[in-house]
């Protein structure tokens, strides 16, 4: 059977990609989630697993060709592999026929025998059924999104499937999704079970076109059980690993931070890029690591095992002196020590231990992986930027009476209603379009100003989590566009809808504190943007007016607006005269000037 490979979707702005390189020739075997080729989009640059194991039988589109998403680009021949091959080139024939040789001779030591066989029934069952069997991989869900993570199973093993039936529900650190089915079918194998986490492309099902479920299902049980009694002939390989990674912990002294796609012919590919950046590691450390992946490929597993290493890497350093002479000199050091170390401790315990909270007056809630990511990214951005607020009064009275004469024929002829949060919205793109420098972004040293203005809308969730869907150039909508926007965004979010682009690409945060009654609030910067506004509660209050030279005292509709900055590439000037455009453009609202 041929199998297409089409260029992949690699977010909902991008609509084409360019091949960079076939890894791959015509002819040559592949297996299933090998890595056959690299693409571009202007975006992000990464490689195309394949989807099923075979033999690319002919490559559609060459290098440095740029294709829209959805068009084939290669076709992979599954069953007549061995013949085409054999067919194209003699000489394979007589290497492949030695392969079953050694096969034997490692049946003597048992580990590998039984890693061998385990794919092998999955492919008989579907083949001897007469369907087919396609593999569901983890979904690109952005440009900067390098895995997800399985919530919840909405289908079990044997379940019918139609085509586009949701499946599962997966999470990213963007958005919740739920992944609908590529094709209809059976769910003949669950990959990745619930709460784990696994890269872009990496298969999670297996969904059989024909009647073979059963038999894939009860194949695959008595082998699983073989591989679980052999983890122990694996324990040596965590042992040989180590030396391996404690190897290139020694050159921590690295300062290339710029880690390219390629050098010295050792591949990094954008997730090992993006860890690597995170977590501070230079070139001169990758390129030190002995890859495990294809080619010698650094893999994530890799980078973490000596990420992780660097932390004990003192640790082992300590039996290294023994060995030599200096071992007396080691004895002797500690000796005095233990006496005034221990009184300081057991003093700094005594002072410093915190209550202890159990028993049954306690309820411990573990957090949810959503909550983490809020409190995750909370934290870096008050560690990055140095946050600022400013808050000021506004008199809303006649956006209030305006909207009470006109929200219901409004909503008659919409079919939406109209709120407040328009009108805020259109507030903050306005400030933006009087003060674009608060339109920015920081990179290192370098000022970016967005020139798009996509103001993000803080959602609160069901669930009691907090979602930014973005309202991408809201300041090119008019206020029944803008309406039209949160009512989509907020019920897609609630819904759990959202597409991955919906929550990215924003440039200025907007939250409304004020559901609850709140009149004010001190936000934090959803990063990497500078600038959030935040609104509070609409309450009566009666405040002083001149009225015909006189002062007077008079019931009005008060609210009070935030604007909360990052005081490395915005001053208090800046700021302020932001949040008074704001002001000044809400409270010049009225009957001869609002259009809807």
């Amino acid at each position: 059977m041929q199998v297409e490979v089409v260029m992949p979707k690699m977010g909902e702005s991008l609509q084409e990609g360019t091949i960079i390189n076939w890894m791959k020739k015509e002819g040559e075997v592949i297996e299933r989630d090998e890595m056959i080729l690299e693409i571009s989009t202007d975006k992000v640059d990464t490689e195309v697993p394949s989807p099923v194991s075979g033999t690319l039988f002919k490559i559609l589109v060459q290098e440095e060709e740029t294709v829209e998403v959805g068009t084939p680009i290669a076709i992979i021949e599954t069953e007549a592999s061995a013949v085409g091959s054999s067919t194209q080139q003699e000489a394979p024939s007589p290497q492949q026929t030695p392969a079953p040789e050694p096969t034997p001779a490692p049946q003597q030591s048992q580990p590998e025998p039984t890693p061998t066989p385990q794919p092998e029934p999955v492919q008989e069952s579907a083949s001897a059924s007469g369907g087919d069997t396609v593999d569901v991989v983890m979904p690109k869900m952005g440009e900067s999104l390098q895995e997800g993570t399985i919530i919840k199973w909405m289908k079990q093993v044997g379940d019918k499937i139609e085509r586009d039936e949701m499946i599962l529900e997966i999470s990213t650190d963007k958005v919740d999704t739920e992944v609908p089915s590529p094709i209809s079918g059976t769910l003949s194998e669950i990959l990745v079970q619930e709460e784990e986490t696994v890269e872009v492309g990496t298969p999670i099902a297996r969904i059989s076109t024909g009647q073979g479920a059963s038999v894939a299902k009860s194949a695959p049980a008595p082998q699983a059980s073989a591989p679980i009694s052999q983890p122990t002939p694996a324990a040596p390989v965590p042992q040989a690993s180590q030396p391996q990674t404690q190897a290139p912990a020694t050159q921590v002294s690295g300062t290339t931070f710029e880690i390219p796609r390629q050098k010295d012919g050792k591949f990094f590919s954008p997730l090992v890029r993006e860890i690597s950046k995170d977590k501070g590691i230079s070139l001169e450390e990758l390129m030190a690591i002995n890859g495990t992946g294809i080619e010698g490929r650094i893999t994530k597993d890799d980078l973490m095992k000596y990420i992780n290493s660097k932390g004990t890497q003192s640790a082992p350093q300590a039996p290294a002196p023994q060995v030599s002479q200096p071992s007396q000199v080691q004895t002797q050091a500690p000796a005095p020590q233990p006496a005034p170390q221990a009184p300081v401790q057991t003093q700094n315990v005594t002072q410093t231990a915190p209550p202890s909270y159990s028993g049954k007056n306690v309820e411990i809630i573990p957090m949810d992986r959503m909550r983490k990511l809020i409190s995750e990214h909370m934290v870096n951005s008050k560690r990055t930027s140095a946050h600022v607020t400013s808050v000021a009064e506004v008199d809303v009275t006649n956006l209030v009476k305006f909207r009470e004469k006109h929200k219901n024929a409004f909503e008659k002829r919409e079919g939406i209603k109209l709120t407040y949060t328009s009108f805020f919205l259109a507030a903050v793109a306005e400030a933006v379009r009087q003060n674009p420098m608060i339109n920015v972004s920081v990179d290192g040293t370098n000022i970016l100003r967005h020139r798009n203005t996509n103001i993000g809308m803080a959602t609160a969730l069901p669930d009691g989590n907090l979602i930014v869907p973005v309202i991408k150039n809201a300041d090119g909508l008019s206020i029944t566009g803008i309406q039209r926007s949160v009512n989509d965004l907020a019920d897609r979010a609630r819904n759990k809808k959202l597409d991955p682009d919906n929550v990215m690409g924003g440039t200025i945060t907007l939250t409304n504190v004020g559901t609850f009654g709140t009149l004010f609030g001190t936000p934090v910067i959803n990063q990497p943007q500078c600038v959030i506004f935040s609104v509070g509660a609409i309450k009566k209050q009666a405040v002083v007016r001149e009225l015909d030279g006189a002062d007077a005292i008079v019931v009005r509709h008060i609210m009070y607006m935030s604007i909360t900055y990052d005081h490395r590439v915005i001053d208090g000037m800046l700021g302020g005269k932001s949040l008074k455009t704001a002001v000044d453009y809400l409270e010049s609202l009225n009957e001869s000037n609002i259009q809807l």
